[in-house]
């Protein structure tokens, strides 16, 4: 049986992109002010990620920083995006998760992961072989926790003796949860082990793209395997873009930091990732090959985007909600009408906005010479009635 997506939603996967050179503290109120942006813009999401090393990647606590956008914001929902279990003790970020869910009135999605940087494992002692391993210990115990359970686990990284959420998530039976899936199988198992949303990071690289109906496969499997229960309507699907009204500015935009973004990935990746020497490479590296786990990015106009999410639902077989990996290639003021122009013109044709509207307008259109003639003889006899009633009444006037 096909998937139908129905009113899809849509979001963006902030990890964020800031260069080592800008202020800092600027940085972190630009992603809010973006946000406060995509709020108005109808958007439906906002993935905030964990990262500990690089500077770039610079927000270290996606709760502290949830819970400050959640005041400045009235609709979008907020997700971690996501946090890395590896380096966090179950309990611990149970109860933050759950006063979280609180204090933004059940908007959170609670996205997890092992921990993305390996920069940041090495600082923590941690061995990122064992990364996987952790994180699936650590969900085995925050999905128990979370659902009100009592929880006792002995790891090599972790205790729990006879562990309890003091209090429990706003959302019932419990708050959303999603795990993030790149290249490798594991997001896709864990997922389906624990009947959980799925995010798909790395579904714009080559071998993401690859992977996008076969990871979902392994999630269905692995959720009867274990007699759980998944839905596309749970899974999230996420690709680096940048639109303008022409494609020659979306390229032109992209001048601002495209080439310090290439430079990050390179300083940060190692050979993993290609050289740019100029502009132009660095255009051509990241809308074919791409960046690895961060993709291929789609640049051009709105049609463009049309063209390429349709794309996406083909490979996949259906998903739910497409969300935009959030840059800063371009500047700020194009960054906003990139996600303006997205919401104007990509957005209603995949939520079925405006379904009822052309029909609306040519119905009007073929019978206007059926409804003029009634109209515009209403219009007279009201003028005439007026007229009559103001002759009448000079008349009475002048009798008297």
């Amino acid at each position: 049986m096909s998937y139908s997506p129905g009113r899809m939603k849509f979001g963006a996967f902030f990890a964020p992109m800031h260069p080592n050179t800008v202020n800092p503290t600027l940085a972190i109120e630009r992603d809010i002010a973006l946000i406060q942006w995509l709020d108005e813009l109808s958007y439906d999401e906002a993935w905030i990620g964990e990262h500990h090393s690089g500077a770039y990647e610079c927000i270290a606590s996606p709760e502290v920083f949830i819970a400050t956008t959640a005041e400045r914001t009235k609709h979008i929902r907020l997700a971690t995006g996501v946090s890395s279990l590896s380096y966090h003790h179950p309990l611990i970020l149970a109860d933050r998760i759950a006063q979280l869910d609180h204090q933004t009135r059940g908007r959170l999605i609670f996205g997890v992961g092992p921990g993305q940087l390996v920069a940041d494992a090495y600082m923590m002692g941690v061995d990122p072989s064992q990364l996987r391993r952790r994180m699936d210990e650590s969900l085995d115990c925050l999905v128990r926790l979370l659902n009100g359970e009592v929880v006792t686990c002995q790891t090599d990284w972790f205790t729990l003796r006879e562990a309890r959420c003091q209090i429990l998530p706003y959302q019932h039976p419990t708050v959303e949860m999603a795990v993030a899936s790149a290249i490798s199988p594991t997001g896709a198992r864990t997922a389906g082990k624990y009947g959980l949303g799925m995010i798909s990071v790395a579904a714009s690289s080559p071998e993401g793209y690859k992977q996008l109906g076969n990871h979902w496969d392994i999630c269905e499997a692995k959720a009867v395997e274990h007699g759980k229960t998944v839905s596309r309507d749970n899974w999230r699907v996420v690709t680096p873009f940048h639109v303008a009204e022409t494609r020659e500015q979306a390229f032109k935009d992209l001048e601002f930091g495209l080439m310090d973004m290439m430079k990050y990935f390179r300083k940060f990746g190692g050979s993993a990732f290609p050289v740019a020497n100029s502009f132009d490479e660095a255009v051509k590296i990241w809308t074919t090959g791409g960046l690895g786990a961060f993709g291929v990015g789609v640049v051009g106009t709105p049609d463009d985007l049309k063209a390429h999410i349709d794309k996406l639902q083909g490979q996949s077989g259906g998903f739910k909600t497409f969300l935009s990996l959030a840059h800063n290639a371009a500047d700020f003021a194009a960054t906003r009408k990139s996600y303006e122009l997205f919401a104007r013109h990509v957005m209603p044709q995949f939520q079925h906005s405006n379904n009822n509207r052309t029909p609306s307008l040519e119905w009007a259109a073929e019978n206007a010479d059926r409804f003029m003639p009634h109209y515009i003889g209403g219009i007279q006899k009201a003028i005439q009635d007026h007229q009559d009633e103001e002759a009448a009444r000079a008349k009475v006037a002048a009798a008297e």
